[in-house]
């Protein structure tokens, strides 16, 4: 975070709106933009149009601004924002789009692959996007984040919060990841190769995520330190999950 980012959040707004009377890019061009994306007059007559920021998840951890744009091949880019934590890359972002009826076109790049990863994109809000920068800006200062204002459940803390059952999903993992890998992740937990379950889609193929089997559920609350720890140069994530879930997922790859 230096003065370049902060004299350009300050003035997202403005290349916003300028971008809705002029069509012009302000980020970089983009040689796929096409006139289908641009808002009529009247697309947004008796209200102000919505702000349009994506948010995306699953990124891989060396993700740069190109591979973003390169991603949303064809949408005009106004700014994007990679997420950090304690320093760290986290694989998530917020795209800020240069037209409001762009975001569903964004949508429809849901869980398509950046390399060898599927990435999800959500419609976001401008209050989520400007929080994330005023999270990037007091991180960059090594300054603790405010406490003198209630603030909503983050997506950590729902982790942290959630019943484990003894049941973890993994998400991110390398197409080649076999069962000695997942028990060599978690080499400080004794696991069998049955405890391990990839999913696989409707053509046969693994999805990248898989489902273990803890001896215990604090055996699992204990697991989820591995959090976005590394496999094979791909950050791993976890989620508390539960034998049901772990049913349905194997069913539907049958």
């Amino acid at each position: 975070m230096g003065a370049k980012r902060q004299r350009l959040d300050h003035r997202i707004d403005h290349r916003i709106d300028h971008r809705l009377d002029q069509g012009s890019s302000f980020y970089a061009s983009s040689p796929g933009s096409s006139y289908m994306f641009n808002p009529t007059p009247s697309a947004f007559v008796g209200q102000p149009p919505p702000f349009p920021v994506v948010k995306l998840r699953g990124l891989p951890f060396d993700c740069t601004e190109v591979d973003v744009a390169e991603f949303f091949h064809g949408l005009d880019i106004v700014d994007i924002l990679f997420v950090h934590k304690n320093s760290k890359v986290t694989g998530e972002a917020y795209c800020v789009l240069g037209y409001p009826l762009q975001v569903d076109f964004a949508l429809q790049r849901n869980r398509q692959n950046m390399g060898r990863r599927y990435v999800e994109v959500f419609r976001s809000r401008r209050q989520e996007y400007y929080k994330a920068i005023a999270n990037e800006v007091a991180d960059s200062r090594g300054s603790p984040p405010r406490r003198n204002a209630p603030r909503a459940k983050s997506y950590d803390e729902g982790k942290d919060l959630a019943e484990h059952t003894g049941v973890l999903r993994l998400r991110g993992l390398p197409f080649s990841a076999g069962k000695d890998d997942i028990i060599d992740f978690f080499k400080d937990f004794v696991l069998s190769e049955d405890s391990i379950h990839f999913t696989m889609n409707s053509e046969g193929r693994p999805t990248g995520e898989a489902f273990v089997e803890f001896a215990s559920a604090e055996d699992s609350k204990a697991a989820m330190a591995k959090d976005r720890m590394t496999l094979e140069s791909r950050y791993i994530e976890l989620f508390p999950s539960s034998h049901e879930e772990l049913d349905e997922a194997i069913s539907k790859g049958r």
